[in-house]
C-alpha cells in the first residue's frame, strides 16, 4: 500500500521539479530580440513604400500624365523658325520678256540677267500652323489618352496585386510562427512526459517502453522543429524584404476571418466583368487597336491647317554684271493649307489591314480574358464557401480534440491509458490547431482574392482584417 501511494505521489513531485528546472532555464537563457508585432494593414503600408515590384509599377505610372499632355498638345498651334548662313552662288537668265517704264514706253523681247558669284547667303523663315481638320491626328490623340488610361489602370492593378502578395507573405509568416509555437508546446509536453515516465520506471510503476516512446517522440519533434525554425526564418526574411521592416523579431498573427459575405455568385461575376483590372486593360488594348486602324483609313488622309509663313533670303557678292551684286527675296503667306495624299504605293491600305487584324486579335483576347476571370471568380467563390464550412468543422474538431486530450490525460493518470495514448492525443490536438490556422489563412486570402478579381481590393479590406482579433486556434 505504501509503495502504491509513493508511486502515485512521485509523478506530482517530478512535475514540480521539472517546472522549477524549466523556470530556471528560462531565467538563465539569453534575452531574445524584441518582437516587432505588426498587423496586416501595417505590413501593407510598409510594403507600399518598399516593395520592389511596386516601385517598378510606380515608375511606369509616371508616364501617364506626360501622355495626356502630349494628347492635348496635338491640337495647339505650332511655331517654328529656320535660319541658315553660308557661301552661295546665284544666277538667273530671262529672255523674251516685256519691259515697260514711265517715259520709256513698252519694249518686247527684252533679256534680263543677274549673277552673284561666291557671295554670302542667308535665309530665315518663320512658320506657324494650327490644325483645323485632321482625322489621323484625332486618332493619335485618342491613342495617347487610351495609353494614359492603361497606365493608370496598370498602376491600380499593380497596387492590388501587391496587396494580395503582401497578405500572402504575411499569412505565410503567421502560419510558420504558429507551426513553431505548436511544436514547442508539443516538445514541452513530451519532455515532461519523458521525465514522468522515467520517474515511474525508476519506481517500478511503468515499463521502460514508455520512456523509449517518449524519447522517440521527442527526437522526431526536435527534427520537425529544426525544419519549422528554418521555414520561419525564410518567411520572416521574405516579408522583411518586401516591407523593409527589420526581420529580427518580426511577428505576424493570423487575423480572424472577416464576416462572410452573403453576396451571390452572379453579383460577383457582374462586378468582376465591370471592374476586373485584367478585363479593363484588355478592353483598352482593343480600343487602342481600333484607333490605330482609324489612323490609316483612306478618309483620314486629308488634313486642313491654318498656316502663316514669313521668309527672307539674301545673297550678296560680286557678279558678272557688276562688282556689288545682291539678290534679296521676301515672302509672306497667311491662309489655309489642304494636304491630300494621292498615292502611297499601297502602304496606307496595308497598314489599315494590319491594324484591323490587330484589333480582331485584341477582341479575341478580350473574350478569352472575360472567360478566364469568370472561371477564377467561380472557383474562388466556391473555395470561399467550402472554406467557411471547413473552418466551422475544424473548430468543432478542435473542441473534440481538447476534450479527448483531457480525458486521455485523466485516464493516463489513473492507469487506464498508456503514455503513447496521451502523446497521440497531444499530437492530434496540435495537428487540428494547425489545420484550423491554415484553413483560416486560406479563407482570408480567398476573400481578398475575390475582392481583387472584382477590382475592389483596397486598404479598407485590409483594415477590416487587421482590426479583427486573432483567431482562437
Amino acid at each position: 500500500m505504501t509503495k502504491t501511494i509513493a508511486a502515485r505521489a512521485c509523478p506530482t513531485s517530478a512535475k514540480a521539479i521539472f517546472g522549477l528546472k524549466l523556470a530556471a532555464a528560462l531565467l538563465l537563457a539569453p534575452m531574445a530580440p524584441a518582437a516587432h508585432a505588426t498587423d496586416l494593414l501595417q505590413a501593407w503600408q510598409a510594403a507600399e513604400r518598399h516593395d520592389r515590384e511596386l516601385a517598378v509599377a510606380r515608375a511606369a505610372h509616371g508616364a501617364a500624365e506626360p501622355q495626356r499632355r502630349q494628347a492635348d498638345a496635338l491640337w495647339r498651334p505650332t511655331l517654328g523658325m529656320t535660319t541658315a548662313a553660308g557661301w552661295g552662288h546665284g544666277e538667273s537668265q530671262m529672255r523674251g520678256a516685256q519691259f515697260s517704264a514711265p517715259g520709256m514706253g513698252t519694249n518686247n523681247g527684252v533679256d534680263f540677267g543677274t549673277s552673284v558669284n561666291g557671295g554670302t547667303a542667308t535665309r530665315i523663315a518663320l512658320q506657324a500652323s494650327q490644325p483645323l481638320y485632321d482625322p489621323e491626328r484625332r486618332a493619335q490623340q485618342q491613342q495617347l489618352h487610351l495609353q494614359a488610361d492603361m497606365g493608370e489602370l496598370q498602376w491600380q492593378a499593380a497596387q492590388q496585386a501587391a496587396m494580395l502578395r503582401t497578405a500572402g507573405q504575411y499569412l505565410d509568416l503567421a502560419l510558420a510562427q504558429e507551426s513553431l509555437r505548436l511544436l514547442d508546446g508539443q516538445l514541452d509536453a513530451v519532455r515532461r512526459a519523458a521525465t514522468e515516465a522515467q520517474d515511474r520506471f525508476d519506481l517500478g510503476a511503468a515499463p521502460i517502453t514508455a520512456v523509449h516512446e517518449a524519447r522517440a517522440q521527442e527526437a522526431q519533434l526536435d527534427a520537425r522543429r529544426l525544419a519549422a525554425q528554418a521555414e520561419l526564418d525564410i518567411q520572416r526574411r521574405r516579408l522583411a524584404d518586401s516591407t523593409g521592416l527589420p526581420d529580427a523579431g518580426l511577428v505576424a498573427h493570423i487575423p480572424q476571418v472577416m464576416q462572410p459575405t452573403a453576396q451571390a455568385l452572379a453579383l460577383w461575376q457582374e462586378q468582376a466583368a465591370a471592374g476586373n483590372p485584367g478585363i479593363r486593360l484588355q478592353q483598352l488594348a482593343a480600343d487602342l487597336a481600333r484607333a490605330e486602324a482609324d489612323k490609316h483609313r483612306a478618309s483620314a488622309a486629308p488634313r486642313l491647317e491654318l498656316v502663316a509663313q514669313a521668309a527672307q533670303e539674301r545673297l550678296s557678292g560680286s557678279g558678272d554684271y557688276g562688282s556689288g551684286a545682291r539678290n534679296k527675296d521676301r515672302r509672306a503667306l497667311l491662309g489655309v493649307q489642304l494636304t491630300v495624299p494621292l498615292y502611297t504605293g499601297g502602304y496606307r491600305s496595308a497598314k489599315e489591314d494590319e491594324s484591323l487584324a490587330r484589333w480582331n486579335e485584341a477582341q479575341a483576347r478580350l473574350d478569352a480574358t472575360r472567360e478566364q476571370v469568370a472561371r477564377q471568380v467561380h472557383a474562388t467563390w466556391l473555395g470561399l464557401r467550402s472554406g467557411e464550412q471547413q473552418v466551422q468543422a475544424l473548430q468543432q474538431a478542435l473542441q473534440a480534440s481538447r476534450a479527448r486530450q483531457d480525458a486521455t490525460r485523466t485516464g493516463y493518470e489513473v492507469g487506464h491509458r498508456t503514455l503513447l495514448d496521451l502523446l497521440g492525443a497531444d499530437n492530434d490536438l496540435a495537428a487540428t490547431q494547425l489545420a484550423l490556422a491554415q484553413a483560416m489563412s486560406r479563407l482570408l486570402l480567398a476573400e481578398l482574392q475575390l475582392a481583387q478579381l472584382a477590382g475592389r481590393l483596397d486598404e479598407a479590406a485590409l483594415r477590416r482584417a487587421s482590426q479583427s482579433a486573432p483567431g482562437d486556434n
